[in-house]
């Protein structure tokens, strides 16, 4: 499980057939063969590890539902460690399993801000609500608008500057992630008996005003 805050931008140094490794210093403290590094938003599993890169085994799945396949080396990646059971909470709950990718349609200044501007498939913004959360290349986001086929969110000066969203352009393609909680709602609506209602749902805390 992950945040959605990203702990440094690594550096793709190789990504031969099945196996990426990426330079980092900050992801590597305290982490051990076997365990989760969210990389641009994906759950992958650390396989090696020296003192300045760490290598993750990359699957077919991977490479059919992100944009890890078309890393190459020097290319920077969004580096997060999973979540430590005493850490602070800043983001929303991510699981790195991505969902699909969408493709940036614009990016817009607005005063420090930049907007961005997302197309995602049906699939995907099925789950999306103004103001709710969407992972983007693994960065916990609030969105701003959206209608039938895109998103938009705003980028501050800190996810800009410490994040590989800042130097993106239109055309480009990112992971998205869509809300957990979302995707339980609709279970749970759709499977509802006698007893889970709109109001019970309140009451449990899944809704808010």
């Amino acid at each position: 499980m992950f945040t959605g805050i990203v702990e440094e931008v690594g550096t793709v140094k190789s990504f031969q057939p099945g196996r990426l490794t990426i330079s980092a210093v900050e992801v590597l403290k305290g982490t051990k063969l076997g365990g989760s590094i969210n990389v641009n938003g994906a759950c992958l599993t650390v396989t090696a590890m020296s003192n300045n890169s760490f290598s993750v085994d990359v699957m077919a799945e991977t490479m059919r539902r992100t944009n890890i396949g078309a890393l190459l080396p020097g290319q920077g990646v969004n580096l997060e460690r999973s979540l430590a059971v005493d850490g602070r909470f800043g983001g929303h709950f991510v699981q790195g399993h991505v969902d699909g990718t969408g493709k940036i349609v614009s990016m817009i200044p607005e005063g420090e801000a930049l907007l961005m501007e997302v197309a995602a498939p049906l699939s995907i913004m099925h789950y999306l609500v103004e103001k709710g959360y969407i992972a983007v290349d693994g960065i916990s986001l609030t969105i701003i608008r959206c209608n039938a086929n895109r998103f938009t969110v705003s980028l501050v000066g800190y996810t800009q500057s410490r994040t590989t969203l800042g130097s993106k352009r239109a055309g480009d393609v990112v992971n998205l992630e869509v809300d957990i909680m979302a995707k339980h709602m609709e279970r749970m609506m759709a499977g509802s008996k006698p007893g889970i209602s709109l109001e019970f749902l309140g009451e449990q805390g899944f809704l808010t005003n």
